[in-house]
C-alpha cells in the first residue's frame, strides 16, 4: 500500500529524469545545438521545485528525523547549502550567455544531486520509515507538500507526471486520493490526465475508480 514517503520517493525520481534530461542538452548546446536551450532553461523552474522539496525537508523531516536519529539531518543539511552553491553557479553561467560553462555547471549539479538523493533513499528516508511513526510521517509529508504555492500546483503536476513511471503515477494518485477533498483530487485528476495523454488509459487500469 503507497505511503506518504512513496509520494517523496516519486519526486525524487522526477529530479533524476529531468536533471538528466537538463544535463544533456547543456552538453548538446555546448557542441552546436543551440535548439537544445529551451531544454537547459528548465533549470529554473526545476530548482523552485527543489527550493520547495529542500525547505520542506528542512522544517518537518529533518526534525522528524533528528526526534530519533540525532545529528544525522546535519550533512543533508549541508548538502541542500552545496545544491544552492551549484544552482548559483548554473545561473550565472546560463545568465552570461556561456554554453560551455553552463555545460560544466549542469554537470556538476547533476552529480551532487544524483548523489545526494541516492543517500537520502537508502539513509535518511530509510530511518524515517523505520523509525518515524506513520501518523508523523504523513504529518512531516503534508508540511513538505504545503510549500508548493497553490497556483503553482497546475505547474508542477505538469513537470511531474510525465518524467515518473507508471508505478510512481499510481502512488502519487492514490496517495492524493486519500488525503485530499474529493472535489480537489477531481481537479488533480484532470491535470494529470492532461499531462501524461494516451498514458492516462494504464493509470484507469490500475486505479478503475478514476474512470468513476
Amino acid at each position: 500500500m503507497a505511503g506518504p514517503i512513496d509520494a517523496v520517493m516519486a519526486i525524487h525520481n522526477a529530479f533524476r529524469r529531468d536533471m538528466a534530461d537538463i544535463d544533456a542538452a547543456a552538453l548538446g548546446v555546448a557542441r552546436g545545438k543551440p535548439e537544445l536551450k529551451a531544454t537547459v532553461a528548465r533549470y529554473r523552474f526545476f530548482n523552485e521545485v527543489l527550493v520547495w522539496h529542500a525547505h520542506g525537508e528542512e522544517l518537518a523531516i529533518f526534525p522528524a528525523l533528528d526526534e530519533v536519529a540525532p545529528s544525522v539531518s546535519e550533512a543533508y543539511l549541508m548538502d541542500h547549502h552545496g545544491l544552492d552553491a551549484a544552482f548559483e553557479a548554473l545561473d550565472t553561467a546560463a545568465a552570461g550567455g556561456d554554453d560551455l560553462g553552463t555545460a560544466r555547471a549542469t554537470a556538476a549539479f547533476k552529480f551532487h544531486l544524483d548523489i545526494h538523493l541516492a543517500k537520502e533513499d537508502a539513509h535518511l528516508y530509510r530511518l524515517i520509515r523505520e523509525r518515524v511513526p506513520a501518523p508523523d510521517q504523513g504529518k512531516a509529508v503534508g508540511v513538505m507538500a504545503g510549500q508548493v504555492p497553490q497556483d503553482r500546483q497546475p505547474e508542477l503536476i505538469a513537470w511531474m507526471f510525465p518524467l515518473i513511471g507508471d508505478d510512481d503515477r499510481e502512488n502519487m494518485l492514490r496517495i492524493q486520493q486519500m488525503v485530499l477533498p474529493a472535489d480537489v483530487f477531481a481537479g488533480v485528476t484532470q491535470l494529470v490526465r492532461r499531462a501524461i495523454g494516451d498514458d492516462w488509459a494504464e493509470l484507469t487500469r490500475r486505479i478503475p475508480e478514476l474512470t468513476a
